[in-house]
């Protein structure tokens, strides 16, 4: 059998700082620390990486184009079920960067990249979640307040997909970001988005969305 090839220094440090940064936040994860629970040396760590800004701009770069690869995949929901999975989906890339989303705002004040970025982001959520919403309802033409309406119910599930790990953390400052309260925080989190979504719908797909709600609410906090 075919050994596999270790992997690269610099994708193990990646991974690594990526594990640390999502369990202890940004902030309370330094370069030493990085390079101690890697086993290898500070100089080695600064080789691929000269700065920690650099390791948190090479991940973001990763969150950002799988994040806008599946936001390009909006075009494909069709019906409740297609939307369940995109959100869940949406769901599982927010957590796998979870780091990004508990310390934004402190990210944001001091990286120059993410500063940039980040509202770009959440206008391209908002613009796929908006076309989500369309295609639900593509039977029905939308008046002006139906506008009004459908812009007004993306952006609030732009704020609930931007700052509900946040609140998670809030009401479990000590256990909400772990990964064994990963499944129920997703899914506690798509629970309320797909919500938003119900009344937008006629009867027969709002409740198919309510069963499949129903099926796969989570324990409440």
């Amino acid at each position: 059998m075919t050994k596999k090839a270790p992997r690269r220094t610099a994708e193990r440090i990646l991974v690594t700082t990526l594990e640390l940064f999502n369990r202890f936040g940004e902030p309370n994860v330094s370069t030493t620390l990085i390079s101690s629970d890697l086993n290898i040396s500070p100089g080695n760590l600064y080789y691929h990486y000269p700065s920690k800004d650099e390791l948190v701009n090479t991940l973001f770069d990763q969150y950002e184009g799988s994040l806008y690869e599946l936001l390009g995949a909006s075009e494909d929901v069709h019906d409740v079920e297609d939307a369940w999975f995109f959100l869940h989906t949406l769901f599982e890339l927010i957590w796998q960067y979870r780091f990004l989303y508990r310390d934004l705002n402190h990210l944001l004040s001091r990286n120059r990249r993410l500063e940039t970025h980040f509202p770009a982001i959440l206008m391209r959520k908002r613009a796929a979640l908006r076309q989500l919403l369309d295609k639900l309802r593509a039977d029905q033409p939308a008046s002006a307040e139906d506008e009004r309406a459908r812009d007004a119910v993306a952006a609030c599930m732009v704020v609930l997909l931007t700052y509900w790990l946040s609140y998670e953390y809030v009401l479990q400052p000590r256990r909400a970001l772990e990964p064994d309260n990963a499944e129920d925080a997703l899914l506690r989190g798509a629970y309320h988005v797909l919500g938003l979504l119900a009344p937008h719908l006629d009867q027969g797909p709002r409740e198919h969305l309510l069963a499949l709600i129903e099926a796969y609410q989570p324990a409440a906090l």
